[in-house]
């Protein structure tokens, strides 16, 4: 009987035991929370646009001859330089922002063979150059140059047409150095 009786406290206990861990009664199981308020994350901004001067063409001589380019009436001929200047509002804000300026509808050739240079955007701030990736918001003006090389000969490129078009100024974003 005394084995009897150990069987049935045994069994017992054990009964009770998977009824307090079976979730039949209960065990002291502490809990405790916090709440952080990391706070809200804000996109900032990148936008180029034309200044509200219109472009300027110059010979190198530094006349302006916007009109006779528009018109058609400007004939280039070999040794010319002529620049392009176009003012571009630049919004850069956001930790980390950088961003490029590149021009297309600008491209080599476009209607000449190789007598013609066409420069990629040369960028300035007032009369200091500045480089990409541009890192803040400013007032860039952005210049392209159309050389018609002093060694063309044999009339190479006679009433051709460099056709401009729509020079569209793009602002990408870049990783910064060190990011």
């Amino acid at each position: 009987m005394k084995n009897s009786t150990l069987v049935k406290g045994t069994a017992a206990i054990a009964v009770g035991a998977a009824l307090l861990l079976g979730g039949g009664g209960t065990l002291a199981n502490w809990n405790d929370q916090a709440t952080a308020a990391p706070g809200s994350i804000v996109s900032g901004d990148l936008k180029i646009g034309l200044n509200s001067a219109p472009g300027v063409w110059t010979d190198r001589g530094g006349v302006d001859i916007t009109a006779k380019i528009k018109d058609g009436t400007y004939l280039v001929v070999p040794g010319d330089l002529l620049t392009f200047k176009q003012d571009l509002d630049v919004t850069l804000t956001g930790a980390k922002m950088a961003a490029n300026i590149t021009a297309s509808g600008a491209n080599a050739a476009s209607g000449f063979g190789d007598s013609v240079v066409v420069s990629a955007p040369v960028l300035t701030v007032g009369s200091t150059a500045v480089a990409n990736p541009l890192t803040t918001s400013k007032k860039v003006t952005a210049t392209i140059t159309f050389e018609f090389k002093a060694a063309t000969k044999d009339r190479v490129d006679v009433n051709k047409t460099y056709n401009f078009n729509n020079v569209e100024f793009t602002l990408s974003q870049v990783l910064p150095a060190g990011a």
